[in-house]
Order: structure tokens, then sequence, then C-alpha cells
């Protein structure tokens, strides 16, 4: 198993969502590499907290955008973040929960494991 297909507890990396599709390459997974700059590993439960203070942080991932496939986030949503936009959300007190399985292992290098745990879903 590659880095890119292990998740933050060491096992095989879990669907994040499908409804909407997500990850960096549209798989409904985490997956990451050199490629993704954003690191878009951390899988979330969307929080309205969340989403207004990602969009005041300059990404607003609310609003629908189809010309690119992007139906909007609304709260309850399973999406993939950047890890280093989720830390700053964490940082600022708005950072929403997580699911461990769907995480992959590459949000380690921004943010603590015993961090990530405290957030975790499952």
């Amino acid at each position: 198993m590659s880095d890119e297909d292990r998740n933050v507890l060491g096992g095989e990396l879990e669907t994040c969502g499908v409804a909407p599709m997500t990850g960096f390459h549209r798989t409904g997974r985490c997956h990451t590499g050199p490629h993704d700059l954003g690191c878009h590993a951390v899988c979330a439960a969307v929080t309205e907290e969340f989403l207004e203070f990602s969009a005041a942080n300059g990404n607003d991932l609310s609003t629908p955008h189809p010309e690119y496939g992007f139906p909007g986030l609304k709260p309850g949503d399973r999406w993939c973040v950047c890890a280093a936009r989720w830390k700053e959300a964490y940082e600022a007190g708005a950072a929403p929960p997580i699911y461990l399985r769907a995480t992959s292992e590459a949000a380690l290098k921004h943010i603590p494991k015993s961090v990530l745990e405290e957030y975790g879903l499952d």
C-alpha cells in the first residue's frame, strides 16, 4: 500500500464522499500527491461555521460553479479539504469534524495525529 492509499490510522484509505463527488481527482477519495499543491487530504463533515470561515478566507465552497462541475457545499456534505485550510480553521476555532479512515496519511505532514483524532467521527 502506497502512502497515498493509507489513512491517518494506517489502514486503507476509505471513500470520503460521492454526493457530491469529492477529492482532488474527483474519485470520492482524498488521494493526494505532488501534483496536489493544496494537499486535499482531510475528509471533513462540512459545517456552516467552516463554510463561513473558508469563504471569509478566500475560498467560497458554498457557491455552485456548474462550469467546473462544482455543486457548492452545504452543511453535512463530506468533502476533501486542504490540510492547511483545515489547520487554519482549527486554529481559529472553526474546524469541522473529520472521518479518520477517509483522511489521507498525507495530512500528517501538516496536522498532528492527536489533533485529527480529537475531531474524528470514526
